[in-house]
């Protein structure tokens, strides 16, 4: 069984075509999640074990968007907690600490902010760790901006660098870049409160169209059964399944606004 689920959790991470930003028992929980919805929409829409075959690819885009939201999540919250490290970075800098040594400090505060599992925390570690190891802080940065993906992080290593080169302020180009960041934060949150109605719209009218037909089917018995097994059937229940996902993929595309 374990040799299974090994297997599994390794074709999961050749279908992402990357390593997964899930752990294990994560992994296994999306992939049981995945296998659950290509059961339901073969039951739903066909009544045959046959289709789940052909419904394999929803399955796969279920996992790929689970991913991609995952990761959307931490680099949010990377974000949020990116701007209190350079806080207190900008901090430590006006307590006189070395550019190297308020790096460290700013390491254990985000420790006993935000925990050792957190993302800026891990992130903190490498450059600090890269120090210890006589790398230059502005190649740090840069793989930093690189591994998390984010502007602002780009932007602040390319004017931590200039500013380091040409002897400018720190300190103020620090807060200035936590203000930036604060903004657009403020922003996002703002957004986020606008359009958390209709986002909770679009997860109750995800759920009706199945809920109408479900509670059809119990009340008359046989009412759909001219649906299934027969070629019309299964045309007219594939095309229903291709509006509903594209439906689907509309909502989230209405509802998702990132700045």
């Amino acid at each position: 069984m374990r040799k299974c689920w090994r297997q599994i959790l390794r074709y999961y991470e050749q279908v992402l075509g990357r390593k997964s930003a899930f752990s294990g028992k994560k992994k296994i929980e999306n992939v049981g999640m995945a296998i659950g919805l290509i059961l339901f929409f073969a039951y739903f829409f066909y009544r045959s074990f046959w289709s789940i075959p052909f419904l394999i690819p929803i399955g796969i885009v279920f996992l790929l968007k689970r991913e991609k939201n995952f990761r959307e999540k931490q680099r949010a919250l990377l974000r949020n907690q990116f701007k209190d490290a350079i806080l207190g970075i900008a901090a430590n800098l006006k307590a006189g600490y070395a550019v190297e040594n308020a790096f460290r400090e700013t390491l254990l505060e985000m420790r006993s902010l935000y925990g050792p599992e957190s993302p800026i925390y891990k992130e903190l570690y490498m450059i600090v760790q890269g120090i210890s190891n006589h790398v230059n802080i502005e190649t740090l940065l840069k793989q930093f901006a690189v591994r998390s993906g984010l502007d602002e992080i780009q932007e602040f290593a390319d004017v931590f660098s200039i500013a380091k080169k040409t002897g400018g302020n720190l300190t103020e180009i620090i807060y200035e870049t936590a203000d930036m960041i604060g903004d657009k934060i403020e922003v996002n949150k703002q957004i986020q409160v606008m359009i958390s109605a209709k986002q909770i719209e679009q997860n109750i009218m995800n759920v009706i169209p199945f809920a109408i037909a479900l509670y059809i089917g119990t009340i008359s018995k046989g009412y759909f059964d001219v649906l299934y097994h027969s070629v019309t059937g299964i045309l007219i229940m594939t095309v229903c399944l291709l509006i509903y996902l594209c439906a689907y993929q509309m909502g989230q595309r209405l509802t998702q606004i990132n700045i």
